[in-house]
């Protein structure tokens, strides 16, 4: 008789982590309690409330064991209400490894197992954390790997290796908005947990009696001026943070990123699953000549933060050098460069009508709340700017609209604001949408949708002429769309 697999339980290190964990948290609480006090009883109760969330994430140590069997990995959890998760193993597509700066001092790695679905509910499992080298046994095991994973870094060939002076591009991601609104909540919060006047700070006070003391466009000109050097500052150092040790290494059949200072984080992308590669060019990054590529791949959740989650293949970098990964990544070089095809005059005036019928609705409401509601002048006068910008991105929505066939490769660009060119693997193209709005039909125009199991799941060629469209989407699948051509003649 064959004897049960056994049950394994987290690391014990975790018993260390777990209290810390939750002393964080309640950290804005505990400075109320510690430097400000009060004399109400509700920062007893928060302290109360601190202690049952450290002995909940030990009791979580205690009641969560695995199980790994030759078809499934499973979780047990709970104590009075006990739950059990079960993924098969033929599911898994991805193993991410993570690693906060407290668990990389004790070694410890927290393990995501992700079966690829898009539902935000289903995240597969987490083991938080296990030892460093036995996850990333637990990671070879469940990919299907054999080489050997005692060795520190991976071996393999070396795509790409952050540059310090990439850093520079961190200010045009403007990530740094995202941690000014983390930090003015926590301070609420603080505030509020503490009952303290914000105008007790005397530089606070101090600030605000300077703002108040000049002229209103001077004030606006110095808060402008104090913001954007911080949002700066704060996304060059979120971009260190971020992707400081980053690395791309080809090893055998996969992709192999690790990046992070303090948080680490480790994915793993199966060439086998690989459909392609894109290269995102924001507005302020594509100013200073820089980019982003990220994989089109089934088994990783796209969409989840301005990273695109497991997907980042380089960090926001020199064109030149996201052009060259993409090439590296799906092995041909010419479609991350190639010249595209234009999609004519046609989509060149919609570009221009779409602008500037915005344009003319926003300064016609303002003109009529001007006459008969007796606006000011300046509302419909600012509004005049529209007609300058709007016909600017139109024309450069233009220049960024294109196409071309390459093989097996077709390569789709759209975008102004966030300019987009995606390099997809017709081989991985399950399906043609074809769209004609009301004004398309007029123009002559279709949009064509590359249905795929990969990344976001569709990839739109905007505007593109109808019997090109037709053309295109056959030529790029033979065969797919034969059911449904009717032929003339």
């Amino acid at each position: 008789m064959t004897e049960p697999l056994p049950w394994h339980r987290l690391s014990a290190k975790m018993l260390a982590v777990h209290p810390v964990q939750e002393v964080i948290r309640f950290l804005p609480v505990l400075i109320g309690v510690l430097f400000i006090g009060s004399h109400g009883q509700g920062h007893v109760w928060s302290l109360v409330g601190l202690g049952v969330a450290v002995g909940g994430g030990l009791l979580r140590w205690f009641t969560t064991t695995y199980q790994l069997t030759p078809t499934h990995v499973r979780v047990r959890r709970g104590l009075l209400n006990r739950r059990e998760l079960s993924v098969p193993r033929d599911r898994i597509r991805s193993v991410d490894l993570t690693a906060h700066p407290l668990q990389r001092i004790l070694g410890l790695s927290r393990v995501v197992i992700g079966t690829g679905r898009s539902d935000r509910h289903d995240e597969g499992v987490t083991l938080d954390a296990l030892a460093a080298p036995a996850a990333a046994r637990l990671r070879e095991e469940l990919l299907h790997r054999t080489e050997s994973v005692e060795q520190a870094e991976p071996a393999g060939t070396v795509l790409a290796r952050l540059s310090p002076r990439w850093v520079r591009y961190g200010p045009f991601t403007l990530s740094g908005i995202a941690t000014i609104g983390v930090v003015v909540g926590s301070l609420a919060n603080l505030f509020n947990e503490t009952r303290v006047d914000p105008d007790d700070w005397g530089l606070l006070r101090s600030v605000i009696g300077q703002l108040t003391s000049v002229p209103v466009a001077v004030a606006v000109v110095e808060i402008t001026a104090f913001v954007v050097v911080l949002v700066a500052v704060l996304s060059a150092l979120a971009y260190v943070l971020a992707f400081w040790n980053f690395r791309l290494v080809r090893t055998g059949g996969t992709l192999h990123v690790t990046r992070g200072l303090l948080t680490s984080r480790s994915t793993t992308i199966e060439l086998r699953r690989l459909r392609g590669a894109e290269i995102s060019e924001p507005l302020l990054l594509r100013a200073v000549r820089g980019a982003r590529c990220m994989a089109i791949t089934t088994g990783l959740r796209v969409g989840r933060g301005s990273e695109h989650g497991g997907t980042i293949l380089l960090p926001p970098a020199p064109l030149t050098e996201a052009r060259r990964v993409a090439g590296e990544v799906i092995g041909d070089s010419e479609p991350a460069r190639h010249e595209l095809v234009r999609h004519g005059p046609s989509a060149h005036r919609r570009r221009y009508t779409r602008a500037f019928l915005f344009a003319v609705v926003v300064t016609g409401v303002f003109l009529l709340l001007h006459a008969f509601a007796r606006w000011p002048d300046w509302p419909w006068q600012v509004a005049l700017v529209l007609f300058p910008a709007g016909a600017l991105l139109a024309e450069d929505r233009y220049r960024n609209l294109g196409h071309v066939l390459l093989g097996r490769r077709l390569v789709f660009r759209h975008g102004s604001l966030l300019r987009r060119r995606y390099l997809l693997s017709s081989d991985g193209v399950i399906g043609w949408v074809v769209h004609r709005s009301f004004f398309q039909r007029r123009a002559g125009l279709v949009s064509l949708t590359a249905t795929t199991a990969a990344g976001h799941q569709h990839y739109t060629c905007t505007d593109l002429p109808a019997a090109e469209a037709v053309a295109l989407a056959h030529d790029a699948v033979p065969g797919l769309l034969d059911p449904f051509l009717v032929r003339r003649g």
